[in-house]
């Protein structure tokens, strides 16, 4: 493998260097003056192809780089009042000036168009309206027509298949990466166009220093003060419906604001609106989605493959305000409070026939299970932060603090080899974080000096209850022949500290920035397992019981190397860990440790080249020493399924990861062309690996057994896109395919897993006629699952098949009408199974044009299907499952601008 990948690299930087020519020079009028923003591009002779292109400076100055085998090309200069040139040059390096005539044309008529894509630098503009369709009311509507952009269903924005590190409106910051309201609920027409800022670098004061390969996205609005927003009320019959949206906003020079209130019980998940989906520098510090450690669990009904809205049985509240103002009048400092409220209850219903492979102590065999939830979610999260950022100074403070009070309901029907049993299961699961974040830089001298601070406090406290204890049929636990029930308590204390300094100096593109850091983090676990018998609840002894802590302490040292020119950026980190890990067991009198010297280095290079073109590598070694969850020694009911069972004698667990990637980018806004090939690979070595132990009922215990394993994993992915003016056609194709093999264990039965899934998509959309509009997503998946091992009942090999696709048509008879349709298919099959779920939507939509108000009449799942049938495969089952859905429903709802 690596002779594949080190020969890989070699092809790869051979064909970056063959035939690159740069050329560079001045541009001047006639009388010697520097003309500005000129455009130099280079073509072949002959063909109406832009190899490359360049825009002068202030000074007149240009510098363009191409590639081509052609032995002469044509170079062409245009400028405002100015005559046009072209000459024919050879193909090599050279240093060429101009000098341009003067052109007076006289106008009778003045025609203004803007440009679709334009660019500037780093910077990709996209003209809004030339990507909107009639039908299309806000920003997220149009940025998934737009090439190179794309919008992910969990409202996380995409550029050429990477994550955007920032949003901006009119270049400020205000949702600090929760940008999912934003994009959901903005106004088309309050928009002048998007701004894709590549390579960008948040911190001002680091931005001609640490390169950054991430991109942001800018929305810049018609009008410096814009007073906006959306709303839609609508209303359902049988049962009762409802969907209620209102989100105004205000962006302001000095000061910006959101507020956010959804409800609706129509299967809209809009409560993930706030989450963290763009996470910036770490140089602005440390922000990550709160969330619960959620050991303890019911057991779940399956949920399909399938857009949330066909099958989510809910009734969500969501309360949200965002507050930006500038607190100086330089407008430097910005002060920004957000918080939001979240009241969920949730349905769900599905059945589910599981086939498990034989193994050398049990033969095959099948459980099947009826399972009914209720999921209750309660939170709460409130955050401020304090910013400064600008070219002599950043600092950054951010408070938050996050409540949940969450609790989940089962209801389970299960027949296995044995009998037939009914479970009835609830957990409460309340949980408090508090985080704090500190980073400033300050210059000194011709340095910068960085200081980060992460603080973390979190208390999880969790029970789980079943009832009766017969459902129970888990090795090693025998509830009470009289017990009413079995509870499982657990509670987590986690305290998390990490702190640095950094020095950072600079030289011709060069920085270099030692760093010397602290990362400490303490887990406290306390878990009982008990039976609740005549009134009173009785322990299950030592053996049941857990009271744990764990620590990491992890003193580090590192230099950071980063280089940046015209065509370069590189970033690397070369960290050596000091990483000491205790953990400690009084009930067992149980104490171990792990004390070792880690070198965990990081390099990422990008070369840019021939105007259109850029090339990346990267590598990088991880160790991870395990947390709480793998190092505790006694027995915790995870779930009503199964326990996992951990051993005193066990070591700490320790993974080091090597991994290593490559990708190849193409991206012309003059020919409206994406295009990206992505190859990553990576191998974890542990040192535990997991031994699950099944009954032939099917309930699991899991544990660990002291062995090296290795969990190898490599894919390949391309996608390319083009836009099309003429036809107003969007349409892009990708491709991947990834393939892991894991060593693994069942029953003590060793075996090595491989997984090999292959997807296929095309995606494209038109709006070139006025009288019809069309959206269409489809893929193709295959997923191959092959076991082998030494024991004979382990080999097999399955394989499943899928075909997804989502088609939006609208349809414009008269002006103001819409008629929409809309389709989606998904369908799944092997070898004796087939299943295909269809669905229909139906919509008619009146605009009152002059107050931009819309009515719309809509009719989803017109078939009324009432379940979903679909067939998976895993290392060690095969299972078929059949979720319940939402029935046939009818929508009226009124859509409306705030302004």
């Amino acid at each position: 493998m690596k002779r594949k990948i080190s020969l890989f690299l070699m092809l790869f930087f051979s064909i970056l260097a063959f035939s690159q020519k740069t050329v560079s020079g001045k541009i001047t009028d006639e009388d010697g003056v520097a003309i500005p923003s000129a455009s130099v591009t280079i073509e072949e002779p002959g063909k109406d192809a832009i190899l490359a292109y360049g825009i002068t400076n202030s000074k007149g100055e240009y510098k363009v780089t191409f590639t081509t085998a052609e032995p002469n090309v044509d170079l062409k200069v245009k400028a405002f009042n100015q005559k046009p040139l072209t000459r024919q040059i050879n193909n090599s390096d050279q240093n060429l000036n101009f000098k341009l005539d003067s052109e007076a044309t006289e106008i009778k008529e003045v025609q203004l168009k803007t440009k679709m894509i334009t660019a500037r630098g780093d910077t990709i503009s996209y003209d809004l309206k030339a990507f909107d369709s009639k039908n299309d009311r806000t920003l997220a509507d149009v940025m998934r027509k737009i090439p190179g952009i794309e919008v992910n269903t969990d409202g996380t924005i995409l550029y050429q298949g990477n994550a955007i590190n920032k949003f901006y409106v009119n270049g400020k910051d205000l949702m600090e990466g929760g940008y999912g309201t934003i994009n959901n609920s903005l106004p088309k027409d309050a928009v002048q166009k998007v701004e894709v800022l590549e390579n960008h670098q948040p911190v001002k004061i680091l931005q001609d220093k640490v390169p950054s390969d991430a991109a942001a996205i800018n929305i810049k609005l018609k009008n410096s003060v814009t007073m906006t927003g959306r709303g839609e009320v609508g209303v359902g019959l049988d049962p009762l419906l409802w969907n209620i949206k209102l989100t105004p906003m205000f962006f302001g020079q000095k000061s910006q604001w959101v507020v956010n209130y959804k409800t609706n019980n129509v299967g809209e998940q809009v409560e993930n609106e706030g989450n963290i989906l763009a996470f910036g520098s770490r140089f602005e510090g440390r922000r990550v989605n709160a969330s619960q450690n959620d050991w303890l669990n019911v057991e779940n009904a399956n949920t399909p493959n399938l857009p949330v809205k066909r099958y989510l049985m809910n009734s969500v509240h969501y309360l949200s305000a965002n507050y930006l103002t500038n607190i100086d009048k330089k407008k430097e400092w910005e002060l920004k409070a957000n918080a939001n409220y979240t009241n969920n209850s949730v349905e769900r219903e599905a059945y589910s026939q599981t086939d498990y492979f034989a193994t050398s102590q049990f033969p095959a065999f099948r459980v099947t299970q009826n399972t009914a939830n209720n999921f209750y979610t309660n939170k709460a999260k409130g955050e401020l932060i304090f910013t400064k950022n600008a070219k002599k100074g950043f600092f950054k403070n951010t408070t938050s603090f996050s409540q949940f009070w969450n609790a989940d309901r089962a209801i389970v029907e299960r027949t296995d080899a044995f009998t037939a049993r009914n479970g009835y299961e609830a957990i409460e699961a309340p949980t408090t974080s508090f985080q704090n974040s500190l980073s400033t830089i300050v210059p000194w001298k011709e340095k910068m000096v960085n200081v980060l601070s992460f603080i973390s406090y979190q208390n999880d406290k969790q029970v789980l209850d079943v009832s009766p204890t017969s459902y129970l049929n888990i090795p090693g636990l025998n509830p009470g022949i009289y017990a009413d029930a079995v509870r499982q308590n657990l509670r987590l204390k986690t305290f998390e500290a990490n702190h640095s300094a950094n020095i950072g100096f600079s030289t011709k593109g060069w920085t270099f920035t030692p760093e010397v850091g602290l990362n400490f983090k303490t887990t406290n676990l306390r878990s009982v397992l008990t039976d609740f018998q005549e009134g009173r609840y009785l322990g299950y002894g030592v053996a049941f019981d857990n009271d744990l802590k764990y620590t990491t302490a992890t003193p580090y040292g590192s230099v950071g190397v980063n280089f940046k020119n015209d065509s370069w950026m590189l970033y690397a980190n070369f960290p050596v860990n000091s990483n000491n890990i205790k953990a400690e067991d009084p009930l067992r009198n149980v104490s171990k440790s792990v004390n070792q010297v880690t070198f965990e280095p990081s390099v990422f290079a990008q070369y840019s080249f021939a105007s259109f073109w850029k090339a990346s590598v990267n590598a990088n070694v991880n160790n991870n020493f395990g947390e709480v969850n793998t190092a505790y020694s006694g027995f915790i009911l995870t779930s009503p399924n199964g326990i996992n069972a951990m051993d005193a004698a066990n070591p700490i667990p320790q993974n080091n990861t090597k991994s290593a990637g490559t990708r190849l980018e193409y991206r012309n806004p003059l020919n409206n062309i994406f295009f990206n090939v992505n190859y990553r690979f990576s191998d974890a070595r542990r040192n535990l690996i997991s031994n699950p132990t099944r009954n032939a009922a099917g309930y699991t215990i899991l544990s660990y057994r002291e062995l090296e394993n290795h969990s190898l994993n490599n894919g390949y992915s391309a996608e390319v896109g083009k836009y099309f003016p003429k036809f107003k056609t969007n349409a892009s194709i990708s491709y991947s395919n990834n393939t892991s093999k894991t060593d693994a264990f069942l029953n003590n039965d060793a075996y090595t897993s491989k997984n090999n899934g292959q997807s296929f998509g095309i995606k494209f959309n038109n709006t070139y006629f006025s009288w019809m509009s069309i959206d269409y997503n489809a893929s193709i998946t295959r997923t191959m699952q092959t076991n082998k091992s030494a024991v004979t009942q382990l080999n097999s090999e399955n394989s499943r098949s899928g075909f997804t696709h989502n088609l939006g048509a609208f349809f414009y008879p008269l002006e103001n009408h819409t008629i929409g349709f809309s389709w989606d298919q998904v369908n799944t099959n092997s070898e004796e199974n087939n299943y295909r779920n269809a669905f229909y939507d139906l919509s008619y939509q009146f605009t009152w044009a002059k107050k931009k108000i819309d009515f719309e009449l809509k009719w989803m799942n017109i078939a009324n299907r009432k379940v979903f049938e679909t067939y998976d495969i895993s290392s060690s089952t095969i299972s078929y499952t059949r979720v319940m859905l939402r029935p046939s429903q009818v929508m009226f709802t009124v859509k409306f601008n705030f302004k």
